[in-house]
């Protein structure tokens, strides 16, 4: 986001730019696949309700190739088959973080992205709290959705 993407109670980055900047440096270290990364940025940011992520992540998808058909299934994707089982098994991991509250992370859940993602399992959690972080920052300084556009 280089340019200024207007925001009904503060920009963020001009308020608290050394923040602003760390969190984009944690999302510059974080090593995980493209598309897995934006499947898991677009799930939490429709579980969080962020639009304007929702706005982001989709364009950003489209972008790297993406079909529409498996994003707007997202929300639906334990019931299409058009995922696989490591997208699966992060899918699930992303929502049990993201919904910590209501039952933790199931030992179940874990071990079935531990099993499908190997090595990458430590990014796949950066990645997941970062977009939950980016969720709720954007929620509340209330980005608005529709200026975003992908590089």
């Amino acid at each position: 986001m280089t340019e200024t993407i207007p925001a009904g109670r503060m920009q963020l980055a001009a308020r608290a730019p050394k923040p602003f900047l760390a969190m984009y440096q944690l999302e510059a270290s974080i090593e995980l696949d493209s598309t897995l990364r934006e499947l898991v940025k677009l799930r939490a940011s429709q579980i969080n309700g962020c639009a304007f992520c929702i706005d982001m992540h989709w364009k950003d998808a489209r972008a790297a190739g993406e079909s529409e058909e498996r994003l707007y299934l997202l929300d639906a994707w334990r019931e299409s088959p058009i995922y696989s089982d490591r997208e699966r098994a992060a899918l699930a991991l992303c929502e049990a973080v993201t919904l910590v509250g209501q039952g933790h992370v199931p030992d179940q859940v874990w071990e079935e992205a531990a099993a499908q993602l190997g090595d990458e399992l430590g990014q796949l959690v950066f990645a997941i709290a970062a977009i939950n972080t980016w969720n709720r920052l954007m929620i509340a300084s209330r980005a608005e959705p529709g200026h975003y556009r992908a590089a």
